[in-house]
């Protein structure tokens, strides 16, 4: 191994990672679904600098994000199309979050939370992401985007992996905008829905869960997971939502998931497990970033465990998937 050229690609990853997302914001991809296109053609389309274009699609290129054909038209590799909106796993409008100056001057602050324990985050910006989101809603909007993409990379492994066919009602705690709580209504007819989360977050959900053909089968109630979330069901998911949170927070909302549930109910944690990953460095990079951005962490199995007993819950089975993202699964005792 060449130890400076590998430690040059790791401290310039940054560069790299900017790149793909303007590629993303600028929808590069989706420009290019319909056929090959020249630099001109893309800037025009685009809304960018012909000249400065040209470097960027140079620097995709050797990426291997898209290919330079003899009559200087592009096209996308298999890697570039994975950022087209219209991709079934696409995950462009994460790699457009992950390029957006709140989050990526957060994580210019990493040095601050590795010496401080304090999240980087607040130390930027002056507040929590939760409180920045909550006023800039052309950000919150990327930020929603991202985790439905994120949550569709994983949905199909998750209900693939675990029987949800078993309840007939399934909350999902947090659930964003539906698609992880759409994706286990598709797959099993019989169960019925509810997302919760914040007012303004489900206020959107309608549409998608819609466009999915379930929400015939589903309601959409607003709140907050600190208060109290809908009782009677017999599965509440919650999708990375403890990993968010430090310790004292996560048990916090645990309490009330436990509160919720009636006998033999069952709680379900998709969550990234340090201890039990198939992707060892995205898990650690996750770890830094909920330092960095939340202020949670992911966490190994014996960790969860502790959570959910002083939660008034056990842990009884933990199901891989073909993902990173594990179902922890736990019943009250």
């Amino acid at each position: 191994m060449d130890v400076s050229r590998e430690l040059h690609r790791l401290v310039t990853g940054y560069q790299a990672t900017q790149a793909v997302s303007v590629a993303a914001s600028l929808r590069l991809s989706d420009l290019l679904a319909a056929g090959p296109r020249s630099v001109a053609e893309l800037a025009e389309a685009a809304g960018a600098d012909e000249q400065s274009l040209a470097r960027l699609m140079h620097t995709l290129t050797v990426l291997g994000l898209y290919r330079r054909a003899e009559d200087g038209t592009f096209t996308a590799t298999e890697l570039g199309a994975a950022l087209r909106t219209d991709g079934t796993r696409s995950i462009a409008d994460w790699v457009r979050f992950v390029g957006r100056p709140f989050h990526w001057q957060a994580y210019g602050a990493l040095e601050h939370s590795v010496r401080t324990g304090e999240t980087a985050f607040r130390s930027v910006h002056g507040e929590s992401m939760w409180e920045y989101a909550g006023k800039h809603p052309d950000d919150r909007q990327i930020f929603d985007a991202a985790m439905t993409s994120v949550s569709q990379t994983v949905a199909d492994d998750v209900v693939d992996a675990y029987d949800f066919g078993r309840f007939s009602t399934v909350v999902d705690v947090g659930g964003g905008r539906g698609l992880m709580l759409s994706a286990i209504l598709r797959r099993y007819p019989a169960v019925e829905g509810v997302l919760f989360d914040l007012p303004d977050v489900v206020a959107s959900a309608p549409e998608l869960l819609a466009n999915a053909g379930v929400w015939a089968r589903c309601r959409a109630v607003g709140g907050s997971f600190f208060d109290a979330v809908p009782a009677g069901a017999d599965a509440y998911v919650l999708k990375a939502v403890i990993h968010d949170w430090a310790d004292s927070e996560a048990i916090e909302i645990l309490r009330v998931c436990r509160t919720a549930m009636p006998p033999g109910a069952r709680l379900l944690l998709l969550e990234q497990l340090l201890d039990a990953t198939p992707d060892p460095v995205r898990t650690a990079l996750s770890d830094l970033t909920m330092l960095v951005m939340a202020g949670g962490r992911e966490r190994t199995t014996a960790e969860y465990r502790t959570l959910l007993t002083t939660a008034g819950l056990s842990l009884v089975d933990v199901v891989p998937t073909a993902s990173t993202t594990s179902v922890i699964e736990a019943v009250a005792h």
